[in-house]
């Protein structure tokens, strides 16, 4: 596992010291457990504090209090922001000049999620909106609990799951689109005449086979004819064993990843000063 290699690079002493500030700041920000414990605690009373604020006796009575806490949070999470923006040229996983290292981490998804977690608050003030927007736009405060992927380490472990059998779940996920079609072009031409309204299209038959296919079956939209009942049992049955799927490819990953990573906990490893990479003492 790669580490980040950072460098002072010479000149006066003013330079020297702006870049002493600049690689403390990044470490403090990505290393410091204090600061990591506090803007995870931070995110998660975010959300309860959303949540709660949505019951109108709570909020009538501390409506003050819960605007304190927004602008409060609001400043720190805009602070860490622009400091990880600053800060983000000393990034190695960034390659180019520092514009364009910070362009990168604008553009990269905890770059975009740190965005959207400032971002609810500041456009009102920029574009008039009416009532309904900014209710949306308070909403999205929801999306900072995505920030705590970059502090928990399970939430790094399970992207990393994901990342890594990306190629099987979007193979099973094309196969199920494929079945979608058939099954609601099929029940379309089969049900149509006789529910004319539920199967009008085959975009309102499609409702019917993710709810069949999926083996949900909310009972709103259900075949009559014999013909019909017995393509939604086929339908039903697949869906039982195809929709396990995605589930056997992510919980086989997930227990590889774990075992990968009990066996790492087991040996020891030291930075090679030149290079800056883990090596395993047993292997020098």
């Amino acid at each position: 596992m790669k580490k980040t290699v950072l460098r002072f690079t010479k000149g006066t002493n003013n330079e020297y010291s702006y870049n002493s500030i600049k690689v403390l700041t990044y470490h403090v920000i990505n290393n410091n457990p204090l600061i990591i414990k506090f803007i995870y605690s931070l995110i998660v009373l975010n959300v309860i504090s959303l949540i709660i604020e949505y019951y109108k006796g709570i909020h009538d009575n501390y409506s003050e209090f819960f605007q304190l806490f927004e602008m409060f949070s609001v400043s720190i999470f805009t602070i860490e922001y622009l400091l990880r923006l600053w800060t983000s040229d000393l990034n190695n996983k960034f390659k180019g000049n520092f514009i364009v290292k910070r362009m990168k981490f604008a553009s990269s998804t905890l770059g975009l999620i740190d965005l959207i977690a400032i971002l609810p608050f500041y456009l009102p003030f920029i574009f008039p909106f009416d009532l309904r927007i900014i209710r949306i736009l308070r909403t999205l405060r929801l999306l900072r609990i995505f920030k705590l992927n970059r502090y928990s380490k399970s939430l790094k472990t399970i992207s990393g799951v994901l990342k890594e059998t990306k190629d099987e779940l979007i193979m099973t996920v094309f196969v199920a689109f494929i079945l979608l079609v058939l099954s609601s072009t099929l029940m379309y031409y089969i049900e149509n005449d006789v529910q004319p309204e539920n199967f009008a299209s085959i975009g309102h038959a499609f409702w019917w086979a993710v709810a069949t296919l999926t083996t949900v079956g909310y009972g709103d939209v259900y075949p009559l004819t014999a013909l019909g009942k017995i393509l939604s049992a086929i339908i039903a049955i697949v869906g039982i064993g195809f929709i396990a799927l995605p589930t056997g490819i992510i919980s086989s990953a997930f227990i590889e990843k774990l075992r990968h990573d009990k066996h790492k906990k087991g040996k020891q490893f030291i930075i090679c000063p030149n290079c800056q990479i883990e090596i395993n003492k047993d292997n020098r």
